[in-house]
């Protein structure tokens, strides 16, 4: 495959997650009782996939969330319970999705992953201990920032309303839908193995990737800035020759980047960009304090 034919299809690999997602959270709302267009659904979807990507513990994802259904007028109480239906839904395709991984190619992964990383651990341990430390530091800066969630003064009675009025359709209709998202994500990085000159095999690849993926939502820096790369490089996608780092760069983009672009991109044409300055700072004097 050319370095071109590589970056197409990851570029509609991209759009494939993007429109899977902003599917399923619309039919979520919908089966909830409230109108929410695909465009709508999409745009909140940005402002969640870039303040993901840009807090410690991506606590910044579900509130961006939140602020953009509200923006839809969707009631608050509607708003929390279906992104509590949306990720109650996705966890066991995730899980089913991750248990085949496994099954099917964890032991030829470990087999040319694990000796790349122990050694990449032995002989780059200042830099694992700086992430570390600066793990550490991002767990007590996230711990300080209050979720807005507490703050919506939900009467409980009325968000199980909500739950009860939902039909199964929605529910159903999202498990394709995060099959989809999982699978365009973790074929990210094969694809662009496959420039190569000598590309790995393709399975062991794919649960690197998928680790390196999902790894993120329980480091505590931005994105896993820092673990990732260190994990990137120290061989946990295997062998990837000379190329590594500007394979790590390319994935980083597709899989982090461009949701930071367009997510911001969006939120300053909406909002502006003095309201987004303004949000950082209130985020970062309540993360000092």
């Amino acid at each position: 495959m050319t370095v071109l034919q590589a970056h197409l299809v990851c570029v509609a690999l991209v759009a494939v997650d993007l429109v899977a997602r902003a599917l399923r959270i619309q039919w979520i709302v919908q089966g909830l009782g409230h109108r929410i267009t695909f465009r709508e659904s999409f745009v909140l979807n940005a402002f969640g996939d870039a303040a993901c990507a840009l807090t410690p513990l991506r606590i910044g994802g579900e509130p961006a969330r939140l602020a953009g259904m509200l923006r839809s007028r969707v009631p608050a109480t509607a708003a929390f319970v279906a992104i509590s239906l949306e990720v109650l839904a996705a966890w066991p395709v995730i899980v089913v999705g991750a248990g085949w991984l496994i099954w099917r190619h964890a032991p030829a992964w470990w087999t040319l992953a694990g000796p790349r990383l122990g050694a990449a651990a032995h002989t780059a341990w200042p830099w694992v201990l700086a992430v570390a430390v600066a793990s550490v530091i991002a767990w007590n800066a996230a711990r300080r920032v209050t979720s807005p969630f507490k703050h919506l003064g939900r009467p409980i009675r009325r968000a199980l309303v909500y739950w009860r009025r939902m039909p199964p359709w929605p529910l159903i209709a999202s498990i394709p839908m995060t099959f989809l998202n999982l699978v365009s994500r973790v074929a990210i990085l094969p694809v662009l193995a496959l420039t190569l000159p000598n590309p790995p095999e393709l399975g062991p690849l794919a649960v690197g990737s998928f680790a390196l993926l999902y790894s993120q939502m329980i480091l505590p820096t931005p994105s896993g800035a820092g673990a990732v790369e260190l994990g990137f490089l120290g061989g946990a996608a295997g062998d990837l020759g000379e190329g590594e780092g500007k394979l790590l760069l390319a994935w980083r983009l597709y899989t982090n980047g461009l949701g930071v672009l367009l997510g911001v991109a969006l939120a300053a044409r909406i909002y502006g960009w003095t309201a987004l300055r303004q949000l950082v700072e209130r985020w970062s004097d309540r993360a000092r304090q």
